[in-house]
């Protein structure tokens, strides 16, 4: 491991960077260094520059792409080597603002009915009633159920924000009733069930995908498409946009409002104005 790479690792590590976008940008500070075949603490704003184009125009086909590897290069800069000069001129693509993709009530029902495995199944519902995350899910441990208080405690939420989520009484009866037929090793309420710790977030990620081919669904259905649709649903239902807000742990509450954008229930509220007109 060549010195800057690990200094720049003690960095991220220093800053409460997740490990997941630790991989990412280490990753592409490589690509940056194979690239020129040289350390990247040695090159110029103008080569900078010029590795900046080759990203949009062949590297990075997605403005999410994009805008990892631009923050990568920032942080080294700016943090590892302090030569902010270097990348001043970085601006920050803007990203489609697409419409989430949300199953409706009856669809989420055929999902789960689809799911036989009983850790898969309760993952599903506990996605879907809750709007953790699925990382979230996987860290869950059966000591963050607090039955009495009517909540589960989300401890490793993103940005390392702990955050309180519902549990109803039916998905507190579902998750008792799971924990006697599954018995998961403890401390974690959904085990993987081979290898020893928590369910991994793929292995969750390919359960939803087969039950959505067995239940007939033509939507391709993830751990996020459930989130989706916890928070579609509730505000269907009535519940305040900022209770929403907590529940899914967003920091800002225009990134909770969009789901006023797909929720059919709300939209048909305002489908009546041509029948306000005279004949």
């Amino acid at each position: 491991m060549s010195q800057l790479r690990k200094q720049m690792i003690e960095d991220l590590e220093l800053g409460g960077y997740a490990e997941g976008t630790r991989r990412v940008y280490v990753a592409a500070i490589r690509e940056l260094a194979e690239y020129y075949r040289r350390s990247p603490a040695k090159l110029t704003r103008d080569e900078l520059r010029i590795y900046v184009t080759h990203l949009r125009e062949t590297r990075c086909k997605s403005a999410s792409r994009l805008r990892g590897h631009l923050a990568a290069i920032r942080f080294l800069y700016t943090k590892t080597l302090g030569q902010n000069d270097k990348v001043s001129f970085l601006s920050w693509p803007s990203a489609p603002q697409r419409l989430p993709s949300v199953l409706s009530v009856d669809e989420v029902a055929a999902l789960l009915r689809s799911l036989q495995v009983p850790t898969y199944r309760m993952a599903a519902m506990t996605l879907y009633a809750t709007g953790v995350r699925v990382n979230e899910l996987c860290t869950l441990e059966t000591r963050d159920v607090h039955a009495r208080r009517g909540v589960i405690h989300v401890r490793k939420g993103k940005g390392r924000k702990e955050r309180l989520v519902p549990l109803s009484p039916r998905l507190l009866g579902q998750l008792r009733a799971y924990w006697k037929q599954a018995r998961p090793e403890p401390p974690y309420l959904f085990a993987a069930s081979v290898a020893r710790g928590p369910v991994r977030a793929v292995t969750v990620r390919k359960a939803l995908h087969r039950a959505a081919d067995s239940a007939g669904l033509t939507k391709r259905v993830t751990p996020h498409v459930l989130r989706h649709s916890c928070a579609t649903h509730l505000l269907e239902a009535g519940v305040d946009v900022r209770v929403i807000q907590a529940i899914l742990g967003h920091s800002s509450i225009s990134t909770t409002t969009r789901y006023a954008r797909v929720s059919v229930a709300l939209l048909k509220q305002a489908d009546g104005l041509l029948d306000r007109l005279a004949p």
